[in-house]
């Protein structure tokens, strides 16, 4: 992959003796980089690296703790339990791993990718509170002001890190798609059992690359196992960060992680629903999201918990099934719009073997959705309040991006009137919503086949 960290002047925080650590620790990487790539590269020589950056990072955190003591930081004893965090478990559990494998190619990039992504987070967020260059902790607030400091913290963080302006889309986001996604679910608890948070962060992937990928100096597009590993940890202090300004979570570990599919990301929005979900755009670099359940999390399981065991395994799985869902199912992508949960879910049964599908309960709620995943087909519910069919046709054809999407009217009746009056807008058929099952899909079939031709 050839990476390169690649150190800018913005990670400096103006603590002399941190920032020269900060930029040795990313030379070290650097240098563990090139000997990854270089197969004449001994195993001892990669031994020897290791415990030279180890070693670095011990001195930087006791530096850092020092500094931290003699200002009187506030924050002390959190960041200090991150550094102990890193230091007996990360480490540790990355070390075994390297030794088990023999220092192979695939441990090794789980080792970098970790440390990586330890280190983008460590400069970029946790470091940079030190300065106080932080904002007040959210005490003693009603919802709806929380909702709005929760918003602001995530822009400032985002633009502290990664110098991009991140724009607030939507925060009712219900888990529509965008793009193609990279799903990852962190599980926070404190000592009582029943205080839990469930968060869920949605990169679009070229997000990813644009962000943790650039910071890394990879020249593809193309996600892989190190760059998952880097997301993860930078995602991991990301979430902590937020978490540290808000009251009784400080203290809070991370009792579970999870890589999950776009089904597997659904059933969280359909076993409870957040009590936060944010969708932000960045401005091309690409979209993300902010999901949160809060207090408690229901008793199921989602996805496979990632531990220091099965770390390189899980990425490694995660990836796979990814590609292998790329290459051998393209499927062509159906938004079904209907104010009925009955049609939506009875659609989604009929249809979802052999598309991708999708749900939209208004026109409204279908415009969102098609402008973050445009659809190859909308089968489009005729009479829906506030926003009927024909409205919600009229916007589509407005709009120039979306003004050929095909669609299909579901309706319940024979009604030529209601049909002539949207012919202008070019619907490509009419479905009866009582038809039986069979002939409806016979019908969706035939729409794709024939523009194969």
């Amino acid at each position: 992959m050839n990476a390169q960290f690649v150190w800018q002047d913005e990670y400096m925080i103006g603590v002399e003796t941190i920032d020269k650590e900060h930029q040795r620790l990313f030379k070290i990487i650097n240098k563990l980089f090139t000997m990854k790539e270089d197969e004449r590269s001994s195993q001892f020589a990669c031994q020897e690296g290791i415990k030279f950056f180890k070693g670095h990072t011990m001195k930087h955190f006791a530096d850092e703790e020092a500094y931290m003591a003699s200002i009187g930081y506030e924050g002390l004893e959190q960041h200090r339990r991150i550094h102990q965090g890193f230091r007996e478990n990360t480490l540790p559990a990355l070390e075994q791993e390297l030794e088990q494998t023999g220092y192979s190619q695939e441990a090794m990039e789980h080792f970098l990718g970790v440390c990586a992504g330890w280190l983008i987070g460590h400069t970029l967020t946790e470091d940079q509170a030190i300065t106080g260059d932080g904002i007040s902790k959210w005490v003693d607030l009603l919802p709806g002001e929380e909702l709005e400091a929760i918003k602001k913290v995530i822009v400032q963080l985002v633009f502290d890190m990664f110098h991009l302006e991140s724009q607030l889309i939507s925060d009712a986001y219900s888990g529509e798609k965008f793009g193609t996604g990279v799903y990852y679910r962190m599980v926070y608890g404190g000592k009582e059992e029943e205080k839990r948070q469930e968060v869920v962060l949605v990169f679009e992937e070229k997000l990813l690359v644009n962000t943790v990928g650039k910071i890394l100096g990879i020249k593809t597009n193309k996600l892989d196992a190190m760059l998952i590993n880097a997301a993860r940890y930078t995602a991991k202090q990301f979430v902590g960060r937020i978490m540290k300004h808000m009251p009784d979570t400080e203290s809070w570990d991370l009792k579970e992680e999870n890589l999950l599919s776009y089904e597997e990301f659904r059933k969280v929005f359909e076993r409870e629903k957040p009590h936060v979900s944010l969708l932000f755009n960045t401005g091309g670099a690409g979209y993300f999201a902010y999901c949160a359940i809060a207090p408690h999390l229901a008793k199921s399981s989602v996805g496979t918990p990632i531990g220091a065991e099965n770390a390189m395994a899980e990425v490694e799985k995660y990836l796979a099934e990814r590609e292998e869902q790329e290459e051998i199912n393209p499927r062509q992508k159906i938004l079904v719009v209907d104010d009925s949960i009955t049609i939506r879910e009875s659609m989604r049964q009929l249809l979802g073997e052999d598309y991708e599908v999708a749900a939209a309960e208004s026109g409204v709620a279908a415009i969102r959705t098609i402008t973050l995943n445009q659809p190859d087909l909308v089968l489009l519910d005729y009479e829906m309040p506030v926003c009927d069919g024909k409205q919600t046709l009229e916007m589509l054809r407005s709009e120039k991006a979306f003004a050929d999407i095909p669609v299909i009217f579901l309706t319940g009746r024979r009604d030529p009137e209601s049909m002539i009056k949207v012919m202008p807008l070019k619907p490509a058929g009419y479905l009866l919503k009582h038809s039986k099952p069979a002939e409806i899909k016979k019908e969706i079939d035939s729409f794709f086949e024939k523009r194969k031709v």
